[in-house]
């Protein structure tokens, strides 16, 4: 016996729908349509403003950890070998500057640290005042002195001590209002010194030496042999 064929009520699909129902059929679509394009429109304003702002809040962020102002200088810092210690970098800030350092491969512990005269880091060679002195990094000179002929730890390139940590890398931000372009960017230039001893600041109490701190101590606060030198160069 023959499969009967599926019924189809053609009626029913050539039948027009009534006014009233196919009005209420183009505002439905009408409405799911406009409901879809908010979504998406909604969903892609939102993440714009989200990825701006992102971004602004980190440049903001890196903008206040680097002083907020482009760097006056840097200075690559290496050993009496020649091997990378670091990196230094002066930003200026209202009224002084900003030092932020970054050094690697030293021994645990403090080292003074020290902005000097001239820009000059030889290895081996003479002091500027004193041709008969020679030794590491002489080359760079004194402390940028202070006001008035001021001792150790007035100073002008007189910094806090650097303490490196167990993996031998250490990192140190200081602002000074003691400096500024026209002492560390002048026709001499600069340079950033690690000694190969804590500083003491010239803090030698009385019950060790009556007399007070010796000339020695108050030229570099007993700081020791030069370590690590790094001329300040411009950007």
């Amino acid at each position: 016996m023959p499969t009967p064929a599926p019924y189809t009520n053609t009626s029913a699909l050539s039948r027009p729908l009534p006014p009233g129902r196919l009005r209420l059929v183009a505002l439905s679509l009408g409405a799911v349509l406009a409901l879809s394009a908010c979504a998406n429109g909604d969903g892609a304003d939102t993440a714009t403003p989200e990825g701006d702002a992102t971004s602004q809040s980190n440049g903001t962020t890196s903008e206040a950890t680097q002083g907020g102002s482009a760097p006056l200088g840097t200075a690559a810092l290496a050993g009496v070998d020649g091997g990378s210690v670091g990196e230094v970098r002066v930003v200026p800030t209202d009224g002084g500057v900003q030092i932020d350092a970054d050094v690697e491969n030293l021994e645990p512990g403090f080292y003074g640290f020290h902005v000097h005269q001239v820009g000059e880091c030889e290895a081996e060679s003479a002091a500027p005042d004193d041709p008969s002195d020679t030794g590491a990094f002489l080359s760079a000179g004194s402390h940028i002195p202070g006001e008035g002929g001021a001792d150790h730890p007035g100073h002008a390139g007189d910094l806090p001590t650097l303490l490196v940590n167990e993996d031998g890398s250490g990192s140190m931000t200081v602002i000074t209002d003691r400096l500024d372009e026209s002492l560390l960017m002048d026709d001499d230039g600069s340079a950033i010194m690690i000694h190969a001893d804590p500083d003491n600041f010239a803090n030698i109490p009385e019950r060790y030496a009556s007399e007070g701190p010796d000339e020695d101590t108050t030229a570099t606060g007993d700081a020791g042999d030069r370590l690590a030198c790094g001329v300040i160069e411009a950007p």
